[in-house]
């Protein structure tokens, strides 16, 4: 088995069909012929030296041996996707890019960076929503507003805040379901559920909340969707369809709009904080130390918005 690295177009080629499941597919998604993308398969299983793809008729798969192999290249085609990433972003020298979890950046950042964009004009900001992990060391003109422990892999990181959860429905649902007010009928109704694919300790869930007001909960709960983004949850309880346990910084423009109703003055603290983070050299940019201290002073103008509320 030869040990020098085969070539890149079979490597390509294996990484499609491992992403598309199929050979047609693959073809598509690197716009070439099936033809070409079963030839590259093939010398990528000589170069190997062993089977990786299972043939039976028409039907091909791969061997457990090759699953692991594809993990591996799909690793490091997105490391290099992230290069090329990181190296046209320095094209431009103003511009700024901010990487943060989806809901983070919809429904906390957005709503308020109008205001940043009014005093620096010449800053062109790039807004990523993803939940996958910025390399440190690409983070040069870069931030990242993440969750928790995930803040630790970078070399710089400041708390922004630490949110609190409770319970929201319609108005049109709490019409029918009155007994969402208390927690007892609230245990018996359809609750949402969110879930990060993080760390299970990470967000709390319907479980902690009743536990936290102690209240006993008869049987398995109703969950009718469990959803990966809490904007989504937030999306279905206004549609009516449960009872969400919504975040504060998240659903105060639907509790404003009437979409959403507060149903406990109870709260639930989030075990951990949001964070904004960056890289060793960010700080030496002036759009950078711009953003910062700029993200820093609105979440201190509402921190104390919400000391005064309370």
């Amino acid at each position: 088995m030869s040990t020098s690295l085969p070539p890149l177009r079979a490597l390509q080629a294996f990484d499609a069909y491992g992403r598309t499941g199929t050979v047609h597919a693959a073809a598509r998604s690197l716009g070439v012929t099936p033809g070409a993308i079963s030839q590259q398969l093939r010398l990528l299983e000589d170069h190997a030296g062993l089977p990786l793809l299972l043939r039976e008729g028409r039907r091909i798969t791969m061997t457990p041996a090759a699953h692991i192999y594809h993990e591996m290249i799909a690793q490091g085609f997105d490391r290099l996707a992230r290069a090329q990433e990181f190296i046209s972003a320095q094209r431009v020298s103003e511009d700024l890019t901010v990487s943060g979890l989806p809901t983070l950046l919809q429904k906390w950042l957005n709503p308020m960076i109008h205001r940043f964009q009014a005093n620096a004009p010449d800053t062109t900001l790039r807004i990523v929503a993803t939940h996958r992990e910025t390399e440190p060391q690409l983070m040069d003109l870069t931030f990242r507003l993440t969750y928790g422990m995930a803040a630790s892999r970078y070399p710089h990181s400041r708390a922004l805040f630490t949110d609190t959860c409770f319970p929201a429905c319609s108005p049109e649902f709490l019409a029918r379901h009155p007994e969402a007010r208390t927690n007892e009928g609230l245990a018996r109704l359809p609750l949402i559920g969110i879930d990060w694919g993080m760390d299970e300790t990470a967000a709390p869930d319907w479980a902690n909340w009743f536990a936290a007001q102690n209240t006993p909960v008869a049987g398995p709960m109703r969950t009718v969707a469990v959803y990966s983004l809490s904007s989504l949850a937030l999306e279905a309880a206004a549609a009516g369809q449960g009872v969400v346990l919504a975040q504060a910084s998240f659903a105060g423009p639907d509790l404003d709009s009437g979409r959403l109703v507060r149903l406990s003055d109870e709260v639930l603290p989030m075990p951990e904080a949001y964070f904004i983070c960056w890289g060793l050299t960010t700080m030496t940019h002036k759009p950078a130390r711009d953003f910062l201290n700029w993200v820093l002073s609105e979440t201190k103008v509402n921190r104390d918005a919400r000391s005064k509320h309370s």
